[in-house]
């Protein structure tokens, strides 16, 4: 019998610990580890890092197992624990997350000011750059700029260097020092030059055109964009339509729609055409051009309606775009066409998310029987009344606390319909977490106990070690004792345990 490390007595009296005392005792290697995915940063969220290092070297499945490790030994380089920081790295058996897990380490120590552990850290690394990376940051932020020098030096990575830079100009244009920034990111590009691998050379470059921007140089900016589309003209693969959108919508927040229009007019992809096309739209309204905004989306959409099966690189990047447009047409005023393209899409899931941000924006524009309306196009169950919570949202934020109010008691009446248990465990837990929001303990404590006869209905035990889990966290919130009717739903659920 493998160690198990939450007792039956803990499990009855604590959510958490009745989650991780089910999750232990999963035999599927899969489903433990999914379960162990959400319970072990709960317990380093409360900082009981020992049980969560037990609990995550428990986990089988090697992958699973070390990147659990990294997210431990991060938690302990943060509370100060170096020594078991680095004993948990050197646990890990895949050499390349022991490396990420190093890194973190150090870059947790460079980001606490202890740049000489995160030196140290660095030394026996075969490849230190982004901690050196770090450590320039954390100089830099202080001012104290012969030091960052110094690290930035050290990096033989271009990447890195990129990296450290990058931070460093954002930092410099929130503090006010423009001049500084500028002379940071004139460095940013020299290093982006010299990374060798062509993509990751283009990232670097527009990420840099876009800090330009930020430092209110778009002239630079042009520039910036203009060297990357010029790598990203030379591509032969299927990332090249994506860098030269980038480009395109660069330089269309820098001012140029002509060589907007220039980069757009490379694009051959009509999901990567038509995603430009929408950013080309927003702009438009964000300029007060409306009705340049509509037409620009009418063709976003009709380009991707064209595209046939056999140019589809990735239906599912076509459907997600297509739920985007469908929203925007809503959020342009368009209603109507908005929800008919979203009833178009073929993913269900990007169905229902397009139609409940369409439900969401009409109830900010004051249409509340069109929202209804809606909603009730959505035709699963449990889709259905998560939009509902997300209306009851929208309402709260236009201070309509009445109204939201009420979609949200309907919603908590509505619940006990979802065939699936666990949405419907899921939508008892939103439901919960927005009484307790608004004071109403009581309520939040009903739905609790009707969500813990859910939770013991599941048959799959990843499931409910899950589930518990996310419903100890509005326990935490709330700060609710488990009081005689959760312990009496914990020992039951104990009891069923196969031992």
């Amino acid at each position: 019998m493998p160690d198990h490390f939450i007792s039956q007595e803990r499990a009855e009296t604590d959510l958490l610990d009745c989650a991780a005392f089910l999750a232990e005792r999963i035999k599927s290697s899969d489903g433990h580890a999914e379960a162990m995915s959400e319970i072990v940063p709960r317990y380093l969220a409360k900082g009981n890092v020992d049980l969560a290092a037990e609990l995550a070297n428990a986990v089988a499945d090697p992958f699973s197992r070390d990147k659990l490790l990294i997210i431990v030994a991060e938690k302990c380089a943060e509370l100060g624990d170096d020594e078991y920081a680095l004993q948990l790295a050197d646990a890990i058996e895949d050499h390349g997350l022991r490396a990420q897990a190093l890194e973190r380490v150090a870059l947790v120590k460079a980001a606490t000011g202890d740049v000489a552990k995160a030196a140290e850290v660095a030394d026996a690394m075969a490849h230190p750059d982004f901690v050196y990376a770090g450590i320039a940051v954390f100089h830099a932020s202080n001012g104290d700029e012969a030091l960052a020098d110094a690290a930035l030096d050290q990096i033989e990575y271009p990447a890195a260097r990129v990296s450290a830079l990058h931070q460093i100009s954002a930092a410099r244009i929130g503090n006010g020092e423009t001049e500084k920034a500028l002379e940071s990111l004139d460095r940013a590009i020299a290093a982006g030059l010299e990374i060798e691998h062509d993509e990751e050379k283009i990232r670097a470059l527009c990420d840099i055109g876009t800090v330009f921007i930020d430092a209110d140089r778009k002239d630079r900016a042009i520039e910036t964009f203009e060297l990357a589309r010029g790598f990203a003209e030379l591509l032969d693969n299927v990332h090249r339509d994506v860098f030269l959108v980038n480009c395109a919508l660069g330089f269309l927040y820098s001012g140029s729609s002509d060589l907007a229009d220039r980069a757009l007019d490379l694009v051959t992809d009509k999901t990567q055409m038509a995603s430009a096309l929408l950013g080309f739209a927003r702009e438009h309204w964000k300029r007060d051009e409306k009705e340049d905004a509509i037409d620009t989306l009418d063709e976003a959409y009709e380009i991707l309606r064209s595209q046939r099966d056999a140019e589809t690189r990735d239906s599912r990047a076509r459907n997600s775009l297509l739920g985007s447009i469908a929203t925007q047409f809503a959020g342009f005023g368009k209603t109507e066409r908005g929800v008919e393209i979203a009833l178009e899409n073929q993913d269900p899931n990007e169905q229902m998310a397009a139609l409940s941000q369409i439900a969401q924006i009409l109830t900010v524009q004051k249409e509340d029987e069109l929202a209804r309306q809606t909603i009730n196009s959505i035709g699963d169950d449990a889709n259905r009344l998560f939009a509902l919570i997300a209306v009851a949202d929208a309402k709260q934020k236009i201070g309509e606390n009445a109204d939201s109010l009420a979609r949200l008691n309907e919603a908590a009446t509505l619940a006990a319909a979802v065939p699936q248990l666990s949405a419907r465990s899921g939508a008892l837990n939103e439901i919960a977490e927005r009484y307790i929001g608004r004071e109403m303990l009581e309520q939040a404590r009903n739905l609790s106990l009707e969500n813990l006869s859910v939770i013991a209905e599941i048959k799959d035990e990843s499931s409910q070690a899950v589930l518990l889990a996310n419903l100890s966290d509005m326990f935490g919130e709330a700060n609710f004792e488990i009081a005689d009717g959760e312990k009496q739903h914990l020992a039951k659920l104990v009891q069923k345990t196969e031992w």
